[in-house]
């Protein structure tokens, strides 16, 4: 301002545009309550959606309990966000703003609290279940291809089994031909190696026996997760679908569990250790004592041959059984708020969309704050009489006469009437 009280070009230029955000701020006040209202009725639906969800009743009181909340959620964000638009714009200490800045944090956070993650649970909560049913599915396919790998793993010891029985029929039959005891016969080391040879073949005849049933189960389990997927991808409402999948996941973990008990590398280990073990030496049979100490001497050797033989089998079967064993898996139905929060990091978006309807006005506040801090920048110099428009200098001259001709009839002197004068009576 210069020395004869007027504005100087660059303090006018600042009250013009001071001038010019107020009007944009007084239009865009005409309708910024309706937008508060909208968001706020949108972002209590999808909370209403979102309580229904996880309400199990479905009569009159849940859905008025659902009502409620949503109407209490709407309510109070119409009312936190008008109080914010309104007072921390306006406020001018530094302090005042920080106080008002926490206290929006403080209140989005509880937005969210309240509001957002039901919101979040009405848009993607079906998507989220079908999530975790597909998540599941895999975590099934997982354990029956590993409870059918070992098992299959297992039927693999037949091979072992069969070799160790060919190895005593092959001994059998040369001591038949006297190459082994150097007698000819079916003596006591003959019934021996016969007797080890036709254990190994009943264990060979039981695990061939088991791969039928391996092979019925681990197709019973690729049906059952056939169906499981289709009930994953399937229209419709999500709930009747995930008990159905329940129903199957049952299913499913019972034939697992058959398959762990189809393998038969327990029973090898067992068979094993009685191969040593449990040894029927038949009587020496030679007719002369020379013939005696050679079967004895071959029965030895017979029995040495037997323990390896076992070993080797025992090691192949207890290969088997450490391997790791499937992961225990269990299908938990979950409900839609749950499933959301379980896997948030598979559905930003609907996260995004939600927090977003609830916590806009922040945006506004923010907005409406820089304005009018650049009109209280633009008035900064400037003398009250300056910031008047010209209808404000009219109503303004306008009072002032009004003051004026108050304060003239204030002090005017009453008049009387010539009739009064002469009577002596007061003016009426």
């Amino acid at each position: 301002m210069d020395d004869d009280g007027h504005l100087s070009r660059s303090e006018a230029r600042g009250v013009r545009y001071a001038r010019e955000l107020e009007g944009h701020l007084t239009w865009l006040d005409s309708f910024t309550g309706a937008a508060l209202g909208v968001l706020a009725v949108a972002s209590g639906i999808y909370t209403f959606l979102g309580v229904s969800s996880l309400l199990d009743d479905t009569g009159a009181l849940s859905f008025f309990a659902a009502m409620a909340y949503s109407v209490a959620v709407s309510v109070g964000i119409f009312v936190f966000w008008s109080y914010l638009m309104r007072l921390l714009p306006a406020v001018r200490t530094a302090a005042a703003r920080m106080g008002l800045f926490l206290s929006m944090i403080l209140g989005s956070c509880a937005i969210i609290a309240m509001s957002s993650w039901l919101n979040a649970a009405a848009l993607a909560g079906a998507a989220a279940v079908e999530q975790h049913m597909a998540t599941t599915v895999q975590e099934y396919q997982s354990a029956l291809e590993q409870a059918n790998a070992i098992a299959v793993s297992a039927q693999g010891l037949e091979r072992d089994v069969a070799r160790v029985r060919q190895s005593f029929e092959d001994l059998s039959e040369q001591e038949a031909t006297g190459q082994l005891s150097g007698f000819a016969g079916e003596g006591a080391v003959f019934r021996l190696l016969r007797q080890k040879s036709d254990e190994l073949r009943a264990l060979e005849e039981q695990i061939a026996g088991q791969q039928p049933l391996v092979d019925q189960a681990f197709e019973e389990g690729n049906a059952i997760l056939s169906r499981m997927r289709a009930l994953t991808v399937e229209r419709g409402a999500v709930d009747p679908r995930s008990v159905l999948f329940s129903e199957e996941a049952v299913r499913l973990a019972n034939i697992i569990t058959r398959l762990r008990q189809l393998s038969v590398a327990p029973l090898v280990v067992r068979a094993a250790n009685d191969l040593q073990r449990s040894v029927v030496l038949p009587e020496l049979d030679g007719s002369t004592a020379e013939t005696r100490q050679g079967q004895s001497a071959t029965m030895n050797s017979v029995l040495t041959v037997l323990g390896q033989r076992a070993d080797t089998l025992r090691q192949a079967a207890e290969a088997v059984t450490a391997l790791p064993p499937p992961a225990d898996t269990t299908y938990t139905p979950i409900s839609t708020a749950d499933a959301v929060i379980l896997y948030a990091g598979n559905f930003v978006p609907s996260w995004a969309g939600a927090i977003a309807i609830d916590l806009l006005p922040a945006v506004l506040v923010l907005i409406v704050a820089i304005t009018q801090s650049a009109i209280r920048s633009g008035r900064e110099g400037a003398a009250t009489e300056d910031l008047m428009t010209l209808a404000e200098l009219r109503s303004a001259v306008r009072a002032l006469r009004d003051v004026e001709r108050s304060m003239e009839q204030d002090h005017e002197p009453p008049r009387r009437t010539i009739a009064a004068v002469d009577t002596g009576r007061p003016a009426e």
